[in-house]
């Protein structure tokens, strides 16, 4: 950190601001607070309706058909205490990616969290980070801000001393000194719309999908509900014989029966629950979930942008070569030249690299030399000449242009021991000869054209070796020009002028880099391509060498990577889009670029996600479906990405898509079973309301069949292994299956407590008939049940084999139980009962069939669905 005299706030000053409540708390918040984990969970429409049966059953005197409302009561208390779980497990997860902020207090540096900030205080504004809190600059070294999330625009805007950094802008480069005049929601950012706060709210197909059958229903159940009350009561003579009788508590009970087997009440628990759950399962793995709706997102990508640094390499770089390329300069001014190029405030990983290397091997840890034992020294033709000097400290640096990523170079104007002075450039091979070519109105004889295609050859060659090349031009000064900003018509004087390379700029030598590929890269890359995930490597530097780093890695398998230089690529977003379908690698790309990339990616139906660690990155985290940031990255990169992997290790990725596909397939199958139920119930409730037949079946049946067909099962296949991939229509494909199955199970039901009364001459007035066809009923319903898990269990060469077995086999035997069979009023058939229930079976099971044949040629002519399980 530069010198600075300004002293801060004293610890008084900061505890009256806090007193006053002029602290930097946001409401934002990346978990939900315990009051509304309890709320989303027990204050339901859902619930509500079943706490209201279950008192209206229990005021008949009729307590055990009210046994449902107590299993909803216990299913929500586990859904709630999941979901606490899993928030105390992702906030101790959070804290651990949480950044701090520098600020000055009492003469002191002092880091702070962001919600510790207060009105007034004195702040440090550093590469990578966002802007805390508005403030005004007091004093800048090149600060350059990114504001896109604020104001749409992609450039970069420099400040100066009196302008204001607005919370929520992205410090590309440079360093800034200010003062906090807003914190908290009076703060420039809190006040903006959804759409441009840090935190949007994931799309989330499964929730969409349950929201709108939940709001079809809450149509349906009010007024069947009163249908079924008013037939009932007729069934038993009118409302005023059903009370006089004391019988319209049957009636209650009866319609009940209808009411609860229509909401499907456990598939919202367990939709939490499973996103709960996967979050807890992922921040085991240190993989920190932002927004569980993230984790369903997970489960529908299907093409992966990668950038190289930090997520294919590990982001150390080895500083290997100082490659001269003017033999006429001394190469102690070189190497000094080079040095004070990198010696910025906050440098990056490569420029901690190159100071460290011109320091020698025991210069300090924040880069690496090759194998630590100096950097070698190479002649213009790449000749060894031994070691390059070392630099004992910073040159007469008279101004300086930090890099920028958008910029791809940095740029010092620097004093020498001659007295001249000279403005150097580092940066992009590609980016600094194109520079110089727009500045030569015409071919001079130290950098002509046949020159410039040399340095390229050897440049491109060096690349191809996945080497990271960085080129050093230099530009003589004079004086006059200096003072006038170097003959540039600016303001600002030398420093703003140095993004500009002058006509007299020479190529003086090559930085040359590598990079150290993960060890697990490999590996994950080869499980995305069997999984069918399209991954792309999108990077800042030269096409080339990530094309090298590709190979490496094996980003295609057997096949050559296809790289591409990302200044070559169109604008329009439509034709980018065509572009893109034959490109792997991607090099040279501008943060804006990123974030075209994935526009372009959307264009084409791709849900794209998308990893990275630097500030360059944070555009396109936020524009893709699923913004995946490295637990080493920018503190702006995390704080717009959904997923961030603390450790930083690559290899956690698969986990995380796997563990999204396992949410989204094994939901879709427990959300068939439940909404099998609401369709039988809801047309069993309105054949009994047109033909005025007592209900087939009691409320605890329902809660006994229920819980041994839907309810225990759906709980294993929701948290069974499961990578296959989402695919959207999640809605569309539950309903062609649920609707036929659950036609077939109540038009089953309703040909029994039509048919076989006449049949077996019942009279449903007298309490033993009405009671002997309940019992066929039941069994019907239990084994088309079966049935209809056995499908949704599929494949049952497996352990779902065995549950759907298991859970047969504890019917039957509670059916033989007389405790059980006492409680729930089920039996196996005996006596008389056997024939007409075999047939009933029979009969039932042809019902089915033929529903599920005339459902799936109607669905196959009206929508073809695209098959996920």
């Amino acid at each position: 950190m530069p010198h600075v005299d300004e002293p801060g706030l004293g610890p008084e000053e900061v505890a009256r601001h806090v007193a006053a409540g002029e602290t930097n708390v946001q409401r934002t918040r990346t978990t939900r607070t315990v009051g509304q984990i309890i709320v989303s969970n027990v204050f339901t429409l859902f619930n509500g309706i079943i706490l209201a049966c279950m008192v209206v059953v229990l005021l008949t005197g009729r307590w055990k058909d009210a046994v449902f409302g107590f299993v909803i009561i216990i299913n929500t208390l586990i859904g709630v205490f999941t979901e606490l779980k899993s928030k105390r497990t992702l906030d101790r997860l959070s804290i651990l990616v949480r950044s701090k902020n520098l600020v000055r207090r009492g003469g002191r540096n002092v880091e702070v969290a962001l919600e510790d900030i207060v009105l007034g205080d004195t702040l440090w504004i550093r590469v990578g980070e966002q802007v805390p809190a508005d403030a005004r600059i007091l004093e800048s070294w090149g600060l350059e801000l990114d504001e896109s999330m604020l104001t749409g625009e992609s450039r970069t805007v420099a400040k100066k001393p009196g302008d204001m950094a607005l919370s929520g802008a992205t410090a590309v480069s440079g360093l800034a000194l200010a003062r906090v005049t807003a914190v908290g929601q009076n703060g420039y950012a809190a006040k903006l719309t959804a759409e441009a706060k840090v935190f949007t709210k994931t799309h989330s197909d499964l929730q969409d999908g349950i929201n709108r059958i939940l709001k079809a229903m809450t149509f349906i159940v009010v007024p069947l509900c009163i249908l079924l009350i008013i037939t009932q009561m007729n069934h038993y003579g009118g409302w005023s014989a059903a009370i006089a009788s004391g019988e319209w508590r049957d009636a209650v009970v009866s319609s009940v029966a209808g009411v609860v087997g229509m909401i499907p009440e456990g598939l919202v628990l367990l939709t939490s629950l499973n996103f709960a759950i996967a979050a807890m399962r992922l921040a085991r793995k240190n993989t920190l979930v932002q927004e569980l709706e993230a984790v369903e997102t997970l489960a529908r990508v299907d093409c992966l942008n990668l950038d190289k640094t930090g997520t294919i390499t590990d982001g150390g770089i080895d500083f290997n070569a100082l490659r001269l390329v003017d033999d006429s300069r001394p190469v102690a001014d070189v190497a000094q030249a080079l040095y004070d190029a990198c010696d910025e405030d906050t440098p990056n990983a490569t420029g901690r690299a190159i100071l460290h290397g011109l320091r020698g091997a025991d210069g300090g840890a924040n880069g690496r030399a090759a194998a630590d034992g100096g950097v070698d020294l190479l002649s213009p033709d790449g000749t060894r000449r031994g070691l390059a000097p070392t630099v004992a400290s910073r040159g007469d640096v008279a101004a300086r242009l930090p890099f920028s990523s958008a910029r791809k170079f940095s740029a010092v104007l620097e004093r020498g021991r001659d007295g001249a002075l000279t403005a150097w450039f580092m940066g992009a091979p590609e980016v600094l000869m194109a520079r110089m070519q727009e500045a030569h109105s015409s071919a001079s004889p130290a950098a002509s054209a046949p020159a410039l295609t040399e340095l390229s050859d050897t440049v491109a060659g060096l690349a191809a070796t996945g080497a990271r090349v960085l080129l050093l031009l230099a530009a003589p000064v004079d004086d006059a020009d200096a003072a006038h900003g170097m003959g540039a018509s600016t303001a600002d004087g030398p420093a703003s002028a140095l993004a500009v390379i002058p006509a007299g700029a020479r190529p003086v030598a090559l930085a040359v880099c590598s990079e150290s590929v993960r060890g697990d890269a490999q590996e994950t890359l080869a499980w995305f391509r069997e999984q069918g995930v399209r991954c792309r490597v999108i990077s800042g530097d030269n096409p080339l060498t990530v094309a090298a780093i590709a190979r490496c890695v094996r980003l295609c398998g057997d096949a050559e990577p296809r790289a591409i230089d990302a200044r070559t690529l169109p604008d329009d977003v439509d034709e980018l889009a065509d572009v893109l379908e034959d490109v792997d690698v991607i090099g040279r790309v501008l943060p804006n670029q990123k974030k075209a990339i994935v526009q372009a990616l959307h264009r084409r139906g791709h849900v794209v996600a998308m990893t990275g660690d630097g500030v360059n990155d944070a555009l396109a985290l936020k524009e893709a479906d699923l913004g995946i940031a490295m637990g080493n990255a920018a503190p702006a990169t995390k704080a717009v990405a959904q997923v961030v992997l603390v450790d930083s290790k690559f290899s956690h990725l698969p986990d995380v898509v796997a563990r999204g596909r396992q949410v989204m397939a094994n939901m879709e199958r427990v959300a068939s079973l439940f909404l099998t139920k609401t369709a039988y119930s809801a047309i069993v409730s309105l054949g009994v309301v047109l033909t005025g037949i007592p209900f087939p079946y009691l409320p605890r049946h329902i809660t006994y069949i229920g819980s041994l067909t839907i309810g225990i099962p759906a709980f294993f296949l929701a948290l069974a292994p499961n990578t296959r991939r989402y695919i959207p229509g999640f809605l569309g494909r539950v309903l062609r299956f649920s609707i036929p199955n659950g036609a077939g199970i109540a038009i089953s039901l309703l040909c029994c407590s039509w048919i076989l009364p006449g049949v077996m001459g019942w009279d449903l007035s007298r309490a033993v008939d009405l009671s002997d066809l309940r019992a066929t009923c039941v069994i019907v319903l239990f084994a088309l049940s079966l049935i209809v898990l056995a499908r949704v269990a599929s494949p049952l060469a497996s352990w779902r084999g065995g549950l759907v077995a298991l859970c047969a086999a504890a019917g039957v035997a509670g059916m033989v139980i007389p405790q059980v069979a006492a409680f729930f009023e089920v039996a196996l058939p005996a006596g008389a009962l056997v024939t007409p229930t075999v047939a009933a079976l029979g009969i039932g099971a042809a019902i089915m069939v033929a529903s599920v044949l005339i459902g799936s040629t109607i669905a196959r002519r009206v929508a073809p669905a695209a098959k996920a399980r």
